[in-house]
């Protein structure tokens, strides 16, 4: 099984000291746009060098976070909640804590919607299944 760019690890030693826009769109599987607007909403703020962007590690990671929270469904407001708690000075406790709170009421949420599109399953299921055989009737006669 391999592994989602959005959930690749990003390994700070990397010997680069920054990145273009083409590295990280090639390294997360990201469009040159979305990572444009990623800026505009003020989630990673690249170094401009006349009209070169230039991402750090700083950018990178933070990018990173951006795609994970997005494939699980949280809004750009909750991913940027989380990832500017990292820049409290705390040790990243309150961006952990806030990230596994987060984490939690969302897999709530799924398991109700889980548990909700099961339902439905199972009664859609039956519903055929009384259909099927009130068809099967009328052809009988």
């Amino acid at each position: 099984m391999a592994t989602s760019p959005a959930y690749a690890v990003i390994d700070p030693r990397d010997d680069r000291e920054s990145f273009s826009i083409s590295d990280l769109s090639a390294e997360f599987d990201v469009t040159a746009r979305a990572l444009r607007f990623y800026e505009d909403e003020g989630l990673i703020a690249p170094e401009r060098r006349g009209t070169q962007r230039i991402y750090s590690h700083r950018d990178r990671a933070r990018l990173a976070w951006i795609l994970r929270g997005k494939r699980v469904g949280f809004s750009l407001g909750e991913i940027r909640e989380m990832i500017d708690l990292y820049d409290l000075g705390d040790g990243r406790r309150a961006q952990r804590q806030t990230a596994i709170d987060r984490c939690r009421a969302r897999v709530e949420t799924l398991e109700r919607q889980k548990h909700d599109i099961d339902a439905a399953i199972t009664e859609l299921t039956e519903f055929v299944d009384l259909l099927e055989a009130g068809r099967a009737q009328d052809e009988r006669g």
